[in-house]
């Protein structure tokens, strides 16, 4: 496998599947990540919901999943499987994650420093074709070839 490519073609074909059983459940499917961990795969499908995500919420997901990852066997290596929440800080990926958390405080990392940084925090005041932009105490717009990753940050108010 070795490429980022295939890893999210992996996760989309699962996405398709997981989607309809999750919301099904009561919940909302807030990403799929298969990465290699070391020297271990791991498989992880983060849930959200209203009402907050606890170890049942995760068990029931996973015990819905797991026959349905049997059937389809999307992953031809060993993996590990994961159902977990969201969590407070979580990953921004998607479009609709960016939409939800629009006039949220977010950090941005990126793959090379940008103003001497490689680490910028503010208010995502827009999203666009993959760039990111923030407030702080300036607009910063953020290529998407640049960006490693952007979380939400956990303010005490969401």
């Amino acid at each position: 496998m070795g490429t980022e490519k295939s890893a999210k073609n992996i996760a989309g074909r699962i996405r398709s599947f997981a989607e309809p059983v999750v919301r099904e459940l009561g919940y909302e499917l807030w990403d799929v990540v298969f990465e290699k961990v070391g020297s271990l795969y791991e498989l992880t499908v983060y849930i959200d919901s209203d009402d907050g995500i606890g170890i049942e919420d995760c068990e029931k997901v996973s015990r819905a999943l797991d026959p349905l990852l049997d059937r389809y066997d999307p992953i031809s290596q060993a993996y590990t499987f994961y159902v977990s929440s969201a969590g407070l800080e979580r990953t921004l990926s998607l479009p609709e994650h960016f939409e939800k958390f629009m006039g949220h405080q977010v950090e941005v990392k990126l793959f090379r420093a940008v103003d001497g940084a490689k680490q910028h925090t503010g208010v995502l005041c827009a999203y666009e074709n993959g760039r990111v932009t923030i407030e702080n105490s300036e607009e910063k717009t953020f290529e998407p070839a640049d960006i490693s990753s952007v979380r939400l940050v956990y303010t005490g108010e969401l």
